[in-house]
């Protein structure tokens, strides 16, 4: 895509609000004060949709299918696109896991980024703002079913902690009577660190890996991805038996996005076209041109 004329002003002025607002990127969100949080990710009371969704997935979700998973990503090449195509792409996907939303995925990244936008925060949050549900495209790429793509993450490998939501539908995943991977600290050392430790495998997972080698997006940005569905663990205060000192700063940075991701979904709708101008610096800033998918 030919970058319009005025593109390097339009990136200097960018740079300029960003350094004359002077707030730093973990200061407490403010766009959602009004907003009533109990309203948000009530699954108890979430449609059959999402319920069987869950009970699939925590099916699923073995060491076995997440060992293979990781092996294939590296085999393969499924696309080669960039930022803004991948958007596009990911358009006709309606996330069976999300209760708050039945918007289209392209207005849901763009509602993340612009919440960032208004109160503030630096432009490479606005960017993971963007992009944190790109990795979405598995589904479009021939994943197994959903259940692989989304929903809320959690530690394979050890005990299914009962912090996760609706922790019964574990039962009928083999791993909760594997001898192993039933127990506790499972195939882990205690506070081995996050870094160290296997994601259920999904979309974060997968953006996350993707961008750490196709972007100079910072740590705090690359935490923010691949943690943001992380909810046993930045909401509920799971498996600290597992996380160490130097988990903090990723815990802080997923907190501090957390609220953009969850709240901004009751937003006004967005303009894609109006707002594209505007990321398309940014994309063009923090991202390779275009990204091996």
């Amino acid at each position: 895509m030919r970058m319009p004329d005025d593109f390097e002003a339009v990136s200097d002025a960018i740079d300029d609000v960003n350094k004359m607002k002077k707030k730093v990127w973990d200061s407490a969100s403010q766009f959602d004060g009004e907003k009533d949080k109990a309203q948000f990710r009530r699954y108890e009371e979430a449609c059959d949709r999402v319920k069987n969704f869950y009970k699939e997935q925590h099916e699923k979700q073995t060491m076995e299918f997440n060992i293979k998973m990781r092996v294939n990503m590296r085999k393969n090449v499924r696309a080669r696109m960039g930022i803004w195509e991948a958007m596009e792409k990911l358009n006709t996907l309606v996330d069976d896991s999300d209760p708050d939303t039945d918007l289209s995925q392209i207005e849901h990244l763009l509602q993340t980024a612009e919440a960032i936008r208004r109160d503030g925060k630096p432009d490479w949050m606005q960017a993971a703002g963007l992009v944190h549900d790109l990795g979405k495209l598995l589904y479009i790429f021939g994943s197994e079913g959903q259940w692989d793509v989304v929903g809320d993450t959690f530690v394979i490998g050890c005990a299914f902690s009962d912090k996760i939501i609706l922790p019964g539908t574990f039962s009928g995943n083999p791993d909760s009577d594997d001898a192993v991977y039933s127990t506790k600290y499972g195939v882990y050392k205690p506070n081995c660190g996050l870094d160290n430790v296997m994601l259920s495998w999904g979309h974060d997972e997968y953006l996350y890996h993707i961008l750490k080698e196709q972007s100079s997006l910072p740590d705090e940005a690359l935490w923010m991805i691949r943690y943001h569905s992380f909810y046993p663990w930045h909401r509920e205060g799971a498996y600290s038996h597992l996380t160490n000192a130097s988990d903090e700063r990723a815990l802080a940075a997923v907190r501090a996005f957390n609220p953009y991701d969850l709240y901004s979904k009751s937003d006004d709708s967005v303009d894609p076209a109006a707002l594209r101008p505007y990321y398309e610096v940014l994309i063009k800033k923090y991202f390779n041109e275009v990204i091996e998918w």
